[in-house]
């Protein structure tokens, strides 16, 4: 059944709208389960998650016990424009959370979604990275709520999941509202922007059908294939940043497994004909992050590595050089 979360009228008889699909067994009861993504314009990995799971539930409707409520696009006008904040306001809408029905009309927007959410036993908030990035699917969880969290993250069928310290974490997070408010809440990041990687969503909403397996609320088939690598120690993770400014020709693919000196990619100058720097890794490791977007200023994120762990990412498939 379609709901609509909230709703506000604007200039030129436009209307901002957010809604959900509450998918439940005849009668209602059980748990529930918040399916969110669309807070960026640019995310679009979770629509095809969401379409997917609603087939899988469709396909076998007296598997379901409980709740299921999903919402396909939290920017509704961010998704329409492509872009990554709230279009005329310059903002990122997960920089405004919990709000508040006294502020203006994003930080009310943000107090209503939390609001609606509020209540459910569990929380999966899906994001792509950005244009720039491809990330390996992985759960974040702030280190404050790892001892509740990590156990579900182990069924969510992620490849990774990396614990932050918790002086890195933003608390005008919709996840940190949340897990605040006594949701478990579990942030997914996979893919890149402005693209769908079908085996991506495949493998997430198996990990989902899992979780609400774990809550009661599905009974049918949920095919783990992914076990997390789990990482709560900040040193483990090792960045490489650009050194040059230049256009980055990628040689490696996020999931490979490095040692010591194997090249990622190069930086070039089309202009001189010249490789202007070689990206190596400092260290053995597993490639979860790789740069997508060619373009790079000194500066930017090349690459993350997870330190250790290869004979894990061996087990995964992981590419050896």
């Amino acid at each position: 059944m379609i709901e609509t979360v909230t709703q506000l009228g604007l200039p030129v008889d436009e209307q901002l709208c957010i809604r959900k699909n509450r998918l439940q067994p005849e009668g209602g009861g059980g748990k529930r389960i918040s399916i969110v993504t669309g807070i960026h314009g640019d995310e679009l990995e979770g629509q095809y998650v969401c379409w997917l799971l609603q087939q899988r539930i469709a396909e076998h409707p007296e598997c379901l016990h409980g709740t299921v409520d999903i919402y396909p696009a939290m920017n509704p006008f961010g998704i329409d424009s492509v872009t990554r904040g709230i279009p005329a306001f310059d903002l990122d809408m997960n920089r405004i959370f919990p709000g508040s029905v006294d502020g203006d009309m994003n930080e009310y927007i943000a107090a209503e979604i939390v609001e609606d959410i509020a209540g459910s036993d569990m929380a999966v908030d899906i994001h792509a990275s950005n244009i720039y990035l491809t990330e390996i699917p992985q759960i974040r969880i702030n280190e404050i709520t790892a001892e509740r969290l990590v156990p579900l993250a182990q069924k969510a069928n992620v490849d990774f999941v990396w614990v932050h310290g918790s002086s890195t974490v933003l608390e005008s997070t919709l996840a940190f509202a949340l897990n605040s408010r006594g949701v478990d809440t579990l942030v997914v990041e996979m893919g890149v922007g402005m693209r769908i990687t079908r085996s991506y969503g495949e493998q997430l909403t198996a990990g989902i059908l899992s979780l609400m397996k774990t809550l009661g609320i599905w009974s049918g088939e949920a095919e783990i294939t992914h076990t997390p690598i789990i990482s709560s120690d900040p040193d483990e993770v090792e960045f490489l940043n650009a050194p040059v400014s230049g256009v980055f020709v990628k040689t490696r693919s996020h999931g490979a497994i490095l040692s010591p000196g194997d090249e990622i990619g190069i930086i070039i100058d089309p202009l001189q004909g010249t490789v202007l720097h070689r990206v190596v890794s400092p260290c053995e490791g597993w490639l979860f992050t790789v740069r997508e977007y060619p373009m790079v200023d000194q500066g930017s994120l090349m690459a993350r590595i997870l330190k250790g762990h290869t004979e894990e990412a061996r087990q995964k498939g992981g590419e050896a050089l």
